[in-house]
């Protein structure tokens, strides 16, 4: 990266940087427990991202007894199956999914499900201005999640963003019995890592970037 009149980075920056960029996504988990001061730690790094209007969307419940993940995965597994087979997706298929789902929640000693409440959010007369006040409000709940995700990464925790609640919802709300205005929107499966997660591939900034930057 270069900077104005030949600069280096200012002082940090590389450290910053670095971490960001090695983040990598971590499905698998020691069964080491997660101290509940560090959970608090990162909850707390996680409500400093920006929000829309400084409405702070974000509400967040943490699960971390085996019944209720149990519980939960149970729950989610069972809509995954009901959602597939209506989708006419073979039986052996649909078993190896629920299989998969089970083992990432209930094998992670903490899920923290990420959700947004439009309690203290903008509302208008029309749909175009309220649709615009809710992706506000999503945008929000993502930037915690990523700041969440970061700070593990920095204090020696593996992380990973699952989207499934978008898909059930209802099922999670009613599993962890969340307050009614909560909207689930994903959860964050948090322990000390197994293994050190795959390379992610990304594509090439020249291509993702307007105006594209042309080499030569």
């Amino acid at each position: 990266m270069s900077h104005p009149a030949g600069k280096s980075a200012p002082p940090g920056y590389r450290a910053i940087a670095d971490a960001i960029s090695g983040r990598r996504s971590i499905r698998r988990y020691r069964a080491d427990p997660v101290a509940d001061d560090l959970i608090d730690e990162l909850l707390a790094v996680a409500i400093t991202a920006p929000s829309a209007h400084n409405r702070q969307p974000w509400r967040f419940r943490v699960v971390r007894s085996d019944k209720e993940k149990i519980a939960l995965a149970t729950a989610m597994g069972s809509q995954l199956r009901r959602d597939r087979a209506a989708d006419g997706d073979a039986a052996h298929l649909i078993e190896d999914d629920a299989a998969r789902s089970f083992a990432r929640i209930t094998g992670a000693p903490v899920i923290i499900v990420m959700c947004l409440s439009l309690e203290d959010m903008d509302t208008y007369p029309d749909a175009r201005r309220n649709q615009a006040e809710y992706l506000m409000a999503v945008q929000s709940v993502a930037m915690a999640g990523q700041n969440l995700q970061l700070a593990a990464a920095a204090a020696g925790l593996g992380a990973c963003w699952v989207c499934a609640p978008l898909f059930c919802p209802a099922v999670v709300g009613t599993t962890l019995e969340l307050p009614d205005v909560w909207q689930p929107q994903g959860m964050i499966t948090l322990g000390y890592p197994a293994s050190a997660g795959k390379p992610f591939k990304r594509h090439p900034i020249d291509i993702l970037c307007l105006p594209v930057r042309r080499k030569g």
